[in-house]
Order: C-alpha cells, then structure tokens, then sequence
C-alpha cells in the first residue's frame, strides 16, 4: 500500500511515494530541475501560473512513477501541500481567468491596511488573528477592484492546493485551514467573517464546500488516471498549506513545539492551543492541521520571503558555474562575520515582520581589496541567519519560547554551514530529520484516507537523523547586533 504526495511549491513540484507500513518514501522526483519562472510585471509583483503548476505535476508524477521499485496500481490516497497564500480564480467550466497571484506579492498591502482600520484593529486581531495584510482575501479586493471583468466572471476563489486538487478530481473544496490562511477565516465564530466579507464586498458563494482538512476531497477521474498511469478512483484525502504540512511532516503537532524551513522563503512555525496574535501581525497565525473547534490548535507563523530566493539570486549573478553543495563548501572557507561584510536578504517583497516594509535586498560593506567569492556567499547564509534570529525574537515576544527546533534535511538546511550558523545565531538546538514537505503530504493523505487512525499514528517511525547544538554563540552576538543595527538604519 502506497501513498502519493504531492509539494506544490513556488520553485517546483516536488513528488513523492511513501510506503505506508514502513512510512518511508521509496521513490522521489520533481520538476522542474530548475526554479520556475516567478513573473513579476511591476515592482513588488509576483504571479505565477497554475496551469503551468498542473503542467509540472504530470510531470512530476510520470518521473516518479517511472521509477522502478513499486507498481503504481497500489497508491491507495493522494495528499497536496502547497505554496500558502496564492490567489487562484476560475470560471463556471473550471477556466482558469488569470495567473495566480502568489504569496510574496506586494500589490495588496494598502487595501489590506485599508481594511484593518476600517473593520477595526482590535477586531482583526481578535477575531481573524491577523492584520488582512497582502493575503488572499485582500489579493481578491485588489482584483475586484482594478479587473471587474474578470472579477464578475469568478465561479470560486481557491487556494493552490485547491486548484491541483481541482484538477485531480473536478471536485472544489476548500478547509479551515486554508481559509484562515488566506484571512477569511473567524476564530471566534468559527465561520467565515463577515465583518471582511461584507467589507470588501465579496458574495459568500464564491467560497468553495469547506471540508475537514483530513477527508476525501474527491477522487481522481478517468481522463486525468489516464493521463497520469494511475488508476481511477484515488481519492485526494488531504490538502494543507507548506508550512503547517511541514510541520506534520516533523511530527510538531502539540502545542509548544516547533519546525522551521528555508526553501524559496524562510519560516519558523511553531503551534499554540491559544488564539495568539501579534498586535503588529508580523508573525501570522493560521489553523493548524490538527485544529477543531473543539482543540483549538493554531500555527504561529514567522515568514521570512527571502532566503533561498536570495541564495538563489547570489548563486546565479556570483557563480553560476557552482552547484550548491559546491557554493556551501566555498561559502565555509571564510571566518564568522565574513570580515565584516554583511547581507540584507530582504528583496523578495514587502516583509511581514518588517510592518509589510521593503528594504530591497542589500549587499553592504563592501571591501574590493579583501572580500571574496567565499565571503559573499559566507555573509548571504549569515544574513538569512540573522533574519530568523530578529524573526524569532518576535516570536519569543509573543510567548514562544521554543527549546528545540526541527527542521528537514533539505534546501538551506543541506547546508552544513548555515545549519550551524542558525543555531549558533538563534541560540536554540536544531533536530534534522530526512522527511520534507511531499512525505508530509503523503503521510497526510494516509491520515484523510483512513489508513492511520491519527497523525502520531502516522509518525512512529519518525528518525533523527542529526542533533545540531550552538558553538558559536558568543562570537556571533555583536556581529548580529551590527546587523541588526544596519537593518534599523534601512527600515
């Protein structure tokens, strides 16, 4: 019996097969091999389009399902993690009406600093725990009001995951989950607010069937089984946005423990059972996967948008010749501080943490007579660092006090360097462990489909596979401080 996950993330697709006796993954492929374009048409602009998402999971699928080692026949449920945020629209006939609008984009951040005021600070915080910000909901005002056509033609508003979802089975559903992702969603009332609703003028039809995150969202069709060399009839038992999916994927499912993740974007996550928020809503709180309304588990979310984006940005303009592996390798020759040069990794966006400010990505203190190659890249993973440290300082003000954080051996984290150097600058210990975010979706589709009767049934083969703890703090405290202090000048 096999369980098939799908990452539906903003650089690739990433598919995954996982045994569901062993809860190992025994086959593994994503596409593209390189990042995916991110279409940026004005400044702070980010789209990108879902049917070329769809077009990347048949791919996905087909290289996995090529491989040797288990007949496709035996997947038994399908699970979706997804990039949060996105604004996907179609029409009637299931149309996609225009490219999505995705999580890092800028473009809604006065309309949903409009809305705040409007329906009252107070209110939003306590009611949806979140500022509207530039989430969907607000992404959705800013299409009504500069593309009323294409506004007029929406059938439903979905979230990523959503769309794949859609696609696999012709069904459209949606979660708690993801609606408090995109900041539809009231805590209080455990129903979806009215208060912005009614604001912003949308009609409550426009939602899709909300159903419990864990259940079948519909099954695959004919056509789309055969496209793909699957059999009909698999359903779609789970959909959850990246982060709170990663955080399952690491078992952190009770309140006070913590995950983090550096792909694209940087995230620490940690779960509450409280209704917490940030009077300044630069960390966002979202519906775990193990929220009811009857255990109120909420995901405290720090996101940083540029982490590996700006790795990614270093690697292409400094040394696109050099693999990661082989940039991380460079990277480690230089001295803790990077003599002294010092990165801003802060131009993927307006920044949540930063009070939705934009620095732009900075490069500063530059030496032409001492710095190099391995100093740049030394003083990228460094800068991404100190963000989460000055993230996690928020956090830490807002009640959580986390003693240990895991993380997947994967991205950022498959660097031995800035491992070391994030738990050196956070001060906290990091577990490593092999599962990611496809894992994560498969395991959940397990869970939705009935084949594991909980989420820790799904998790008692969970391994450690590496104990990072701090060496350097010390060293590093008035190097963050100088940072930190640039950072100020900037904002």
């Amino acid at each position: 019996m096999y369980l098939l996950g799908l990452d539906i993330g903003t650089s690739s697709i990433k598919a995954s097969v996982v045994d569901a006796v062993t809860q190992k993954r025994i086959a593994t492929a994503q596409y593209p091999e390189e990042e995916a374009e991110i279409k940026s048409l004005k400044p702070g602009w980010a789209e990108q389009s879902p049917e070329g998402w769809w077009n990347h999971v048949i791919k996905a699928i087909s290289k996995v399902t090529a491989e040797k080692g288990f007949n496709p026949d035996d997947i038994s449920a399908i699970g979706i993690a997804y990039q949060m945020h996105g604004l996907v629209l179609v029409d009637k006939d299931q149309n996609v009406l225009r490219d999505s609008i995705i999580w890092c984009d800028s473009r809604a951040v006065k309309l949903g600093d409009q809305a705040f005021n409007a329906i009252g600070q107070g209110h939003c915080l306590q009611s949806m725990l979140n500022s509207p910000g530039n989430f969907t909901a607000s992404k959705l005002a800013w299409v009504k009001q500069n593309e009323p056509e294409c506004y007029q033609k929406i059938y439903k508003v979905m979230l990523p995951g959503d769309f794949i979802a859609m696609k696999l089975t012709g069904t459209i559903t949606t979660s708690v989950a993801a609606l408090s992702e995109g900041v539809f969603w009231d805590f209080q009332k455990d129903e979806l607010s009215t208060e912005l609703m009614d604001y912003y003028g949308f009609d409550e039809n426009l939602i899709p069937e909300i159903k419990p995150l864990f259940s079948v969202h519909g099954a695959l069709t004919d056509e789309v089984a055969t496209l793909l060399g699957l059999k009909a009839g698999i359903p779609v038992a789970y959909k959850s946005g990246d982060q709170p999916n990663n955080a399952l994927s690491l078992n952190v499912l009770k309140p006070g423990e913590v995950a983090s993740t550096a792909g694209t974007s940087g995230v620490i996550y940690g779960v509450s059972e409280d209704l917490t928020y940030d009077s300044q809503s630069r960390v966002n709180t979202f519906a775990h996967v193990t929220y009811s309304s009857k255990k109120k588990h909420t995901g405290v979310l720090l996101c940083i948008n540029g982490t590996g984006s700006m790795y990614r940005w270093a690697k292409h303009n400094f040394a696109p010749q050099l693999s990661y592996n082989a940039l991380n390798e460079l990277a480690a020759t230089a001295p803790i501080g990077s003599k002294g040069l010092k990165v801003l990794p802060f131009g993927n966006g307006a920044e949540r943490m930063l009070n939705n400010r934009y620095t732009g990505g900075q490069l500063l203190g530059i030496d032409l007579n001492l710095h190099t190659q391995s100093d740049i890249f030394r003083a990228v993973q460094e800068g991404i660092a100190f963000s989460f440290r000055y993230g996690l300082d928020i956090m830490r003000e807002n009640g959580m006090q986390p003693k240990v954080i895991r993380a997947g051996m994967a991205n950022l984290f498959l660097s031995e360097l800035f491992t070391q150097t994030f738990v050196d600058v956070t001060g906290i210990p990091v577990e490593l462990y092999e599962n990611d975010g496809s894992v994560g979706a498969a395991l959940g589709a397990g869970i939705g489909a009935g084949i594991y009767n909980s989420p820790e049934e799904a998790f008692t083969k969970h391994e450690l596979i590496r104990y990072v703890e701090p060496q350097n703090t010390e060293a590093y405290e008035p190097i963050y401080a100088q940072w930190k202090e640039l950072l100020d000048k900037a904002l």
